[in-house]
């Protein structure tokens, strides 16, 4: 049983893909949030979120998602694609109504045949750096916030998070 997490990731021919072993949270969302922000940067139109080895995303991971999946979405022919969900983590994605902003196991992708290739090229995302108590409580906020956005039933459920995160920011960034 994989305890820690790790992400990899390779960029390849049409896309970039980013593996989650592990759990998705808080502690690992901001490593793929720098990488999916560098390809996104560099011009990558299409990410791919491999959940094959994750066993189980926190609100912070699927907010980081759904973060991407819009930016990637004002791209043409722009996307993010989650691979090889589990019924556990699709119903995840289902339950905050994320599944409208990424396509889920994509039968028409172009990576299907490859998936195996693919994850024996992945390697750990070189020059990450590790948020720090302000940038990690900004993080989460901006997740919760993006999640809240993406409609009414999550503004409700995550209102009162957002509001906490948004004072505990504002206390951190007093202290600073």
């Amino acid at each position: 049983m994989i305890t820690e997490c790790t992400i990899l990731v390779g960029i390849f021919d049409g896309f970039s893909w980013i593996r989650c072993e592990g759990k998705g949270s808080f502690l690992n969302s901001p490593t793929l949030k720098d990488f999916g922000e560098e390809r996104i940067s560099a011009g990558e139109s299409c990410i791919v979120v491999d959940l094959g080895a994750c066993t189980g995303m926190d609100s912070t991971f699927m907010g980081t998602l759904a973060g991407m999946a819009a930016r990637l979405s004002t791209m043409d022919d722009g996307g993010l694609q989650i691979a090889d969900a589990s019924e556990r983590n699709r119903r995840s994605l289902e339950d905050l109504g994320l599944d409208f902003l990424m396509k889920i196991d994509p039968a028409s992708a172009s990576w299907h045949d490859e998936i195996e290739l693919i994850r024996a090229e992945l390697k750990p995302p070189r020059g990450m750096a590790k948020p720090g108590d302000i940038q990690r409580t900004a993080h989460v906020l901006e997740a919760h916030q993006v999640l809240s956005k993406a409609n009414q039933q999550n503004a409700r459920k995550f209102s009162g998070v957002v509001t906490l995160l948004e004072a505990e920011l504002a206390e951190k960034q007093k202290e600073k």
